[in-house]
């Protein structure tokens, strides 16, 4: 078996995290700061790859698309919408994939999260990637809130880059906003930065189990 690797996003950005023998990538990591979709999630993998990894943990920051998806809530997609946001690591007809997140990969996550773990782990649903990098209009929200259960702007092209190169991918998403509207109130950008400190907090305590879960 191969190594693991972490991938962090915007909750973990300036955050040492501490994951073992684990290899550490931080997507928005460049020169400054890498806006989402500027990132080669194609390169990104590809590193991982070479330094013996074959499978995935990424960690996403997302907006709920329900009430009940409100900030400080874990959430495990089982599957995602990236329309034309997916990039490949191929320019012939490898490129034609079908991508997803590793089922059997995903499992050992979920698994691990509910044996170690809290808060509780919402288990299924839909990841909608928007390009970025602004956030959403309200009637964006209300145009994408039927068909999805949370948006962010990185996870689903990362899992197909991750699926091309053979990297089995799952991801963890931590609420740090309500999607624009969603709260009946206009988002604030002070609101969704207070919201993700505080949930940072919370994810590198159950990062911590999980990894000890995960080996």
């Amino acid at each position: 078996m191969g190594g693991l690797a972490v991938v962090g996003g915007s909750s973990t950005r300036g955050v040492t995290i501490e994951a073992g023998e684990a290899t550490v990538v931080q997507r928005h990591d460049g020169d400054g700061y890498m806006l989402p979709h500027r990132i080669d999630h194609v390169a990104n993998m590809r590193r991982l790859v070479e330094a013996g990894c074959d499978r995935v943990l990424a960690l996403g920051s997302v907006g709920g698309l329900r009430p009940e998806l409100g900030p400080g809530t874990f959430f495990c997609p089982d599957d995602f919408i990236a329309l034309g946001a997916s990039p490949s690591a191929f320019t012939d007809e490898r490129a034609h994939t079908v991508p997803g997140f590793d089922l059997e990969w995903r499992s050992r996550v979920v698994e691990a999260w509910n044996a170690a773990c809290e808060p509780p782990l919402i288990d299924g649903g839909v990841y909608w990637q928007s390009r970025g990098p602004r956030l959403e209009t309200a009637a964006e929200i209300r145009l994408v809130a039927p068909h999805a259960d949370v948006i962010g702007m990185t996870i689903g092209g990362e899992c197909a880059a991750a699926g091309e190169l053979g990297l089995a991918y799952a991801a963890i998403c931590l609420v740090d906003n309500l999607a624009n509207g969603v709260a009946g109130r206009r988002l604030t950008m002070e609101g969704l930065v207070a919201a993700r400190a505080e949930g940072t907090i919370a994810l590198l305590a159950a990062l911590a189990a999980l990894l000890g879960e995960l080996g």
